[in-house]
């Protein structure tokens, strides 16, 4: 029996409902009942209302800090669903992440420290999980703390398309600058989908290992005096590093300057520093929830559906994830 012939399931859990509501409708398909209560001293119950013996399903649960839940909350009501799945004899249990929780720790920067990124996948693996789908990682080797499938989908494409689209950036006198050396690799592909010539710019800078979100601005490398300058970071969590990064562009001479970021943590009271900023457009997709209390003026958000849908699909009918990315990408937007 070939993966297609087994019935296609879509569930939501309660991180990023409003994106599996667009997933599901760009697919023709209903989202799964299922019901999340708690305990009165917090621990999650979970119960899939329908039989899925047999099925595909596809799980859409992003682990980051939701309206509904923290962090671990929404780690463990995954953990949870997915043994609930397995114990519902389902075929498959495919994880759709738009946003992976702990991926910042993918590496030992300290003596005796956890490798949480690590960690997380083999607590996924061992409940039974299947495949990930997975958004733009802050790391790319988190594919390889997994012994099962991982289709890497990439945010820079739709990114691309909505700076192209809505006539944000004059592409003959527009720059990408990488926030870091490690983000050169994202600046490079959204360089590519920009159509730009291969050369950007690249914030040199020096983070304490012992300060969280803290970061000194050393230098740039690179040109951007009189240009509008595209700064790419798969994540915005309290905003200071990029708002620092901003100043020193400004300072360079940038004429415009823009972030785009494929993940809107908003920790804190990041979007008053952003709405402050320097920059002219902040512009992220919805791989997270954004309560209202976190939007602000600046703020425009292209949505990662038909994305998640297409690669849905072609998992659904064993086809190829790749080819989504070898041509110029284009999708509606949120803000439309």
């Amino acid at each position: 029996m070939t993966a297609n012939e087994h019935h296609m399931v879509l569930m939501s859990l309660s991180a990023n409902r409003p994106l599996a509501e667009k997933i599901a409708k760009r697919l023709h398909q209903p989202l799964a009942d299922v019901n999340l209560d708690r305990f009165a001293d917090g621990e999650i119950r979970l119960n899939i209302t329908n039989s899925v013996r047999g099925d595909n399903v596809f799980v859409i649960a992003p682990t980051s800090a939701s309206p509904h839940g923290s962090v671990n909350d929404n780690i463990m009501e995954l953990f949870i669903a997915v043994d609930a799945l397995r114990r519902a004899s389902a075929h498959a249990i495919n994880i759709v992440m738009p946003y992976y929780g702990y991926a910042r720790q993918d590496r030992k920067a300290r003596s005796r420290e956890s490798i949480a990124a690590r960690v997380i996948a083999d607590h996924l693996e061992q409940a039974g999980v299947t495949r990930v789908i997975a958004f733009d990682l802050h790391a790319s080797q988190i594919q390889g703390f997994f012994d099962i499938p991982v289709d890497h989908l990439m945010g820079a494409p739709i990114l691309a398309d909505y700076l192209i689209s809505h006539h944000i950036v004059d592409l003959d006198n527009a720059v990408v600058v990488s926030p870091d050396h490690g983000g050169v690799r994202r600046a490079r592909e959204l360089n590519q989908f920009l159509g730009l010539p291969d050369s950007y710019a690249v914030i040199d800078k020096r983070r304490p290992v012992d300060k969280k979100n803290a970061v000194e601005v050393m230098n740039l490398i690179g040109d951007v005096s009189g240009k509008t300058a595209i700064i790419i970071d798969d994540m915005i969590d309290t905003g200071h590093t990029i708002v620092e990064g901003a100043k020193l562009l400004r300072a360079k001479g940038a004429k415009k300057i823009i972030v785009v970021a494929s993940h809107a943590l908003l920790s804190g009271d990041a979007s008053k520093l952003l709405q402050k900023s320097d920059f002219d457009h902040v512009i992220v997709t919805d791989s997270i929830d954004i309560p209202e209390s976190k939007r602000f003026d600046k703020l425009q958000i292209v949505s990662a559906d038909d994305l998640f849908a297409k690669a849905i699909t072609a998992v659904q009918e064993n086809g190829s994830v790749s080819p989504l990315f070898q041509n110029k990408y284009h999708r509606g937007f949120e803000n439309d």
